[in-house]
């Protein structure tokens, strides 16, 4: 069981904020586990290809080290909107889910990525908390405000973490994804320059802040590590193709 603070812990980059008996954050690939390339080493994803007892082992080593009070809600995550309110302890989706929220102390949420965007989200007082899992998908379809909408916070007190995520820099879509995003919000332009022709740099965490200031959530910070470019520390599927999983938790300490 890890007595070190989060800054030390070597596999876990912990949220930049300070919210009263709230810890949240997210794993990199190495430090703790032990999946073989090229899902090395910390692999938490149950369904990239990786060994599944070697996933379950890593699982239950991330739990032990960061001293979780309980095994993580793991969704099924499918690129959508759905938000599940987690009442009990281990409770799993009956569907398929992409974001979460509680206000159970002592239940870790979970959400598992390699380049789309982790956002969590805490109430000030450390009361709540939510999980969105922020692909392009769900970006553009507004997993975030749902996500918002089903906490029961006043948007004024809530606090919002931008884990890693593709980056601006490196992230190229092309015209469809642009317009699926400015189908449903004009406002997106914002989040896409031009790149090779019939291509776009996408700035998730742009689009992400944007919509979280639309929503009424001024706290907001991260979104600067960039999973693509920094392979040493972060799965990218996008970069890799066969890839692991990193994870972002966010749990109330009991």
């Amino acid at each position: 069981m890890s007595s070190l603070p989060d800054a030390a812990v070597p596999f876990w980059l912990a949220a930049d904020w300070q919210i009263p008996g709230v810890r949240a954050g997210t794993t990199l690939r190495h430090g703790l586990g032990r999946s073989l390339p090229p899902f090395d080493s910390l692999n938490l994803g149950a369904a990239c290809g990786d060994d599944p007892n070697t996933v379950v082992a890593n699982r239950q080593a991330l739990q032990q080290a960061l001293a979780l009070p309980r095994a993580p809600s793991w969704l099924r995550q499918v690129h959508g909107v759905a938000v599940l309110p987690v009442t009990q302890s281990d409770q799993t989706p009956a569907s398929s889910a992409d974001a979460a929220v509680t206000e159970l102390a002592g239940q870790p949420l979970a959400i598992l990525s390699a380049d789309c965007l982790p956002v969590l989200l805490a109430a000030v007082d450390g009361s709540e908390i939510g999980a969105a899992h922020a692909g392009w998908r769900g970006l553009a379809a507004g997993v975030i405000g749902r996500t918002v909408q089903a906490m029961r916070t006043p948007v004024d007190r809530l606090q919002a973490w931008l884990g890693p995520a593709a980056g601006p820099l490196a992230y190229e879509v092309d015209e469809p994804v642009r317009a699926a995003f400015l189908a449903q919000d004009p406002a997106a332009e914002l989040g896409f320059r031009p790149g090779r022709a019939g291509h776009y740099w996408l700035d998730m965490n742009a689009i992400a802040r944007a919509q979280l200031a639309r929503l009424g959530v001024m706290r907001v910070s991260g979104g600067e590590h960039c999973t693509i470019s920094q392979a040493e520390r972060f799965f990218s599927h996008r970069r890799d193709g066969r890839s692991g999983r990193m994870v972002s938790l966010i749990w109330i300490q009991p």
